[in-house]
């Protein structure tokens, strides 16, 4: 059993089944299925589609970002930017993707050579609560685009999101089966990736997860791309402007409550500008409202998990 939990309040919100072998084969073989026939369907098709999406998305962004929001204690007001960043990405690859997917040609010693870009069929992705909507759209619109299929596994704490994500799907219109959210522990996927209907695989996660994602997918020699996040510096030099670089500063080390793999988790300052810099920090963060993260005032939530 997967249960969500208000981390704010520690109230169950949810508790969802987990699928068994049986029921992963059948996803596995719906997903297949469907991938025969979505990708023969046109770009002018998909595009209308993903417009759909796009347009459920903004038209629905309270109720996502609700339930984003009660899962992982993101402050409701950045839950709702996340999801109308989502759907410009849905209108982005809509957009944008049969360009970016075109024949190119290319010089070689041959009469004629070319590049093209073709499906490769049922894509997993392993995906983060931090931001629960958008790293899978951001890997769904251009996959979906693209002529593949996805199949999710989201974090165990924010399976409602995660099937929400398949309802909007679903209330777009894209055909049965395109996307595809599974209610599986982390201790399934090693098998999922094995299968022989799984071609790719995408993960957003910690180091370790993405070791073992990386090691099967490269025993069983299919593409994985990896997100492990990091601590990259953010550097303030004495000729900035300190007023917008503390705004940048504030924002890039806090949202999401700071749970954020692109945080600004490394402040290097210019010697000379140091000390005031720091005071001025200081002084911004206070200002910061902490609480309820369901109110709209709310900028630091809480930590997703009572283990973080």
């Amino acid at each position: 059993m997967i249960e969500s939990k208000n981390p704010y309040t520690g109230e169950s919100i949810e508790k969802f089944e987990e699928l068994s072998k049986e029921q992963i084969d059948e996803v596995l073989d719906n997903a297949q299925q469907r991938y025969k026939l979505w990708r023969k369907t046109t770009m002018s098709e998909r595009a209308e589609f993903m417009n759909n999406a796009a347009e459920e998305l903004k038209a629905n962004k309270e109720e996502y970002a609700r339930d984003i929001t009660l899962e992982m204690g993101k402050p409701i007001s950045q839950s709702i930017s996340e999801i109308e960043k989502c759907a410009w990405v849905c209108e982005y690859y809509a957009k944008h993707a049969e360009e970016h997917l075109a024949d190119r040609l290319i010089d070689t010693d041959a009469q004629n050579s070319y590049v093209s870009y073709e499906p490769i069929g049922v894509v997993l992705a392993v995906m983060p609560w931090n931001y629960p909507f958008w790293q899978v759209f951001r890997f769904a619109a251009p996959a979906l685009m693209a002529g593949n299929i996805g199949v999710l596994k989201h974090a165990s704490n924010v399976m409602r999101s995660a099937n929400n994500i398949q309802k909007v799907f679903e209330r777009a219109g894209f055909p049965k089966y395109c996307f595809q959210n599974m209610t599986v522990g982390s201790d399934k996927i090693d098998d999922v990736i094995k299968d022989k209907r799984i071609k790719a695989v995408t993960l957003t996660g910690s180091k370790p997860a993405g070791s073992a994602v990386a090691s099967t997918a490269g025993s069983e020699i299919k593409k994985s791309v990896l997100e492990l996040g990091g601590s990259n510096a953010l550097v303030v030099f004495e000729n900035a402007d300190l007023e917008s670089a503390l705004d940048t500063c504030i924002q890039a080390r806090f949202q999401n409550t700071g749970q954020s793999c692109i945080a600004g988790k490394r402040l290097l300052l210019q010697e000379n500008i140091a000390e005031e810099f720091t005071n001025k920090y200081v002084e911004k963060v206070k200002e910061l409202k902490s609480g309820d993260p369901m109110h709209k005032d709310t900028f630091i939530g809480t930590m997703a998990r009572v283990d973080l």
